[in-house]
């Protein structure tokens, strides 16, 4: 009797291994993805608890079940565990997120910058968005697009207009605050690179010297700058010239930009001058720049402009140091200043 006991329970055991061995795998309730670097997977959601595996952004996981802020995942080696939903992005703002780096990597970067602060990567422009990832400071960035949007508006103000609501009907409300948000690609510090859409005040632009002093000295904020070609200074070093563009005044204007400027160095007084200055435009981005095929050739540059009510593509070619814009038949009339000073 002893031996069948024993027997018995041995084939008990050999079947519960059996069974969690082989059993079917429990099915998943959706798909995730892993929107931090490094996040961590953990046995339990009870506070003593032990990690399991360490994910990196992008990673594919299933979702098992959910408990308040917490989600179960299984990821593509099996290995099962739990983690902040925070951690996660979704299917669909995954598939976003792909979307936006398939966009850039055929788009000319416009400027180069990083972050000012810690800041959210969002897969839209807009606070409200979801989250793709947050970057930490001194992120470098390619910029690529600019859109604006509104600002929220601050609580107090919502709350006196809550409770102080206009005596007439026919009251105008408050125009919103616009803000700017660039569409950017952050080069993260494991050598990957993550796209999606920042806000503007939270970007350094890295404007090659000494173009802020000029830029300041002539009331500009530059948004973008290119570099159309290289001359020889009188040591035979290579000097860039740009082009720039900006605007006056805050964030959240319509036009990308509305001023322009072309700066090339000056091989009599050994300094940047002005050559091209055009405003009153509405242009948007992107420049487009063609760079000399020789060094006979002259560059060109074109972009869309709507400031005379309807969109069309202005086109500017540079020789040596002087800038012309190439005439189309109908195109409104340039509003510039050839320059050197």
């Amino acid at each position: 009797m002893r031996k069948v006991m024993i027997g018995f329970v041995v084939l008990l055991v050999l079947g519960t291994i059996l069974y969690l061995r082989f059993r079917s795998p429990r099915a998943p309730i959706g798909v995730a993805y892993a929107g931090n670097r490094d996040v961590t997977l953990w046995s339990s959601t009870a506070q003593v608890r032990e990690a399991v595996a360490t994910l990196k952004y992008g990673d594919r996981l299933e979702i098992l079940q959910r408990s308040q802020d917490e989600v179960q995942v299984r990821t593509a080696k099996k290995v099962v565990g739990w983690t902040e939903g925070s951690n996660l992005l979704s299917a669909d703002v995954w598939e976003k997120a792909r979307d936006l780096e398939t966009r850039v990597a055929a788009s000319p970067v416009e400027a180069i910058g990083q972050t000012h602060a810690i800041s959210n990567l969002r897969v839209e422009a807009g606070r409200d968005s979801p989250r793709i990832q947050q970057l930490s400071k001194s992120i470098p960035l390619d910029l690529f697009a600019r859109a604006v949007v509104n600002a929220p508006a601050p609580s107090s103000l919502a709350q006196t207009a809550t409770a102080n609501p206009p005596a007439s009907s026919e009251a105008a409300p408050a125009e919103a605050k616009k803000e700017d948000w660039w569409l950017v690609r952050a080069h993260l510090p494991d050598q990957t690179t993550v796209t999606g859409w920042l806000l503007g005040r939270f970007v350094d632009l890295d404007v090659p010297a000494p173009l802020p002093d000029y830029a300041s000295s002539a009331g500009m904020r530059i948004l973008a700058w290119f570099e159309l070609a290289r001359v020889a200074d009188s040591s035979g070093a290579m000097k860039p010239q740009y082009l720039v563009v900006g605007s006056r005044g805050p964030e959240g204007q319509s036009c990308d930009f509305t001023l322009m400027r072309v700066y090339t160095w000056g091989k009599q007084r050994e300094r940047y001058e002005t050559a091209y200055v055009e405003s009153d435009l509405c242009g948007m981005l992107p420049v487009k720049v063609t760079p000399a095929v020789t060094a006979r050739s002259d560059v060109a540059f074109s972009f869309q402009d709507s400031s005379g009510g309807s969109a069309e593509t202005r086109t500017y070619v540079m020789h040596q140091t002087v800038v012309k814009r190439v005439r189309e038949p109908g195109s409104s009339p340039a509003r510039r200043k050839n320059a050197h000073g």
